[in-house]
């Protein structure tokens, strides 16, 4: 696969797939903009190299229709003054203005498309809006990690009708860490799996059991382990249809030698508003009345001995329900363990991500990924359309 810097980007129009779908508050002002920040090299790098960047990303969820509280606007302005360039917004991502504006572009400034996803024709790849998009540039360059497991037309579709397409600087990036950190790992490879079900990362606990040393297991999904060995976890969150599949993966795991951490303290409460009555219990002696709603103090120390000599840690999913303070010692405990650690760290998935970066400890993480559906994607094992295409 070739990269950004093997091509010539003089005087090209350069069609760039970023994902800039950053967070909105109702004022339509930006939260956290992180992953335009991540984004930026990449642009820097073409702009600098006398490339005319034209830049396309989506915004939330619109539907297949424009939507005014969507539009790229407040991107727009956040771009420029981070790139240190102009970005024009253009009022649509395809059409003949579209193309009136792509024509006129002179080096050193970026065109910004409006949403792509106020067109149906995104998520359903139609071919003919990717033949719309392709028609304003030369090169392809995707730099959208975080939406590369969906088979969209700018991220698919479009590529395909390109003869120079690479991945930017952040997809390299991340997949260079993927690859560090479960292909060719330093071990002990320790994988920390929290977040509420164990439905929804089954197939990465299914993959990860052919690939981790250590398996550290928090948040609700706990729970479903803990139920299916026979402990009495009141009115906790989990789930008996899963208790057959909990046990033969413990199976599986021991067999290969794997060891496998679960909990062994939880605070607990009536509900996660009742604040008041939170209090840490032992595994055995949760009350009948009561939700497991994050790891307690013992097993916050259990956890951190844990990952003492690994030498690489993948992390996906948070030890408690964290939006809620009497909840979120569990995670910030291991944020403070793992920013010490000795080994390769990586984070992936939108609520670690958000309680790392609320804590301003991101500095002392080696990496943490863009994509949540993509990173846990590379977790199951399964390969990322939107990377594939520009093989």
């Amino acid at each position: 696969m070739k990269t950004l810097r093997d091509i010539e980007l003089k005087g090209k129009k350069i069609l760039i797939r970023a994902d800039l779908n950053v967070p909105l508050n109702d004022d339509l002002e930006i939260t956290d903009n992180n992953r335009i920040k991540q984004f930026v090299p990449t642009l820097k790098y073409i702009l600098e190299q006398g490339g005319i960047p034209i830049v396309m990303s989506h915004l939330g969820s619109p539907k297949g229709q424009p939507d005014s509280k969507l539009s790229l606007k407040p991107v727009a302005l956040a771009l420029e003054q981070l790139a240190g360039a102009p970005v024009t917004l253009a009022p649509d991502c395809i059409g003949s203005s579209v193309q009136t504006l792509a024509d006129a572009l002179e080096p050193g400034t970026v065109l910004l498309l409006e949403n792509l996803r106020f067109h149906a024709g995104e998520k359903a790849n139609d071919p003919e809006f990717a033949k719309n998009l392709a028609a304003l540039g030369t090169v392809y360059v995707s730099d959208a990690f975080a939406t590369a497991h969906r088979e969209h037309a700018s991220m698919v579709g479009v590529p395909k009708l390109f003869q120079e397409r690479v991945p930017g600087f952040l997809m390299q990036k991340e997949m260079d860490y993927y690859e560090k950190a479960l292909v060719n790992p330093e071990r002990p490879l320790c994988v920390i799996l929290g977040g509420a079900k164990v439905s929804s990362k089954l197939n990465t606990l299914v993959s990860i059991a052919e690939k981790a040393d250590k398996l550290i297991i928090g948040g609700a999904m706990a729970n479903t382990f803990l139920a299916a060995q026979g402990f009495q976890m009141g009115r906790s969150l989990y789930e008996s249809e899963l208790f057959g599949t909990c046990i033969e993966l413990l199976g599986k795991l021991a067999r290969r030698g794997c060891q496998v951490y679960l909990p062994v303290d939880f605070r607990v409460a009536e509900s996660p508003k009742a604040k008041s009555g939170a209090r840490a219990v032992t595994a055995q002696e949760i009350p009948a009345d009561t939700m497991a709603l994050d790891i307690g103090p013992a097993t916050s120390l259990l956890y951190e001995e844990a990952i003492t000599n690994a030498a690489t840690i993948v992390w996906n999913g948070p030890m408690g329900m964290f939006e809620v303070e009497e909840f979120a010692n569990g995670t910030t405990d291991l944020i403070r363990a793992l920013g010490s650690a000795h080994g390769l760290t990586l984070v992936g998935g939108g609520d670690t991500d958000a309680a790392i970066h609320q804590m301003e400890l991101e500095h002392k993480f080696d990496y943490i990924s863009t994509g949540g559906g993509a990173f846990l994607s590379l977790l199951e094992g399964k390969s990322l359309p939107g990377f594939t295409v520009l093989e």
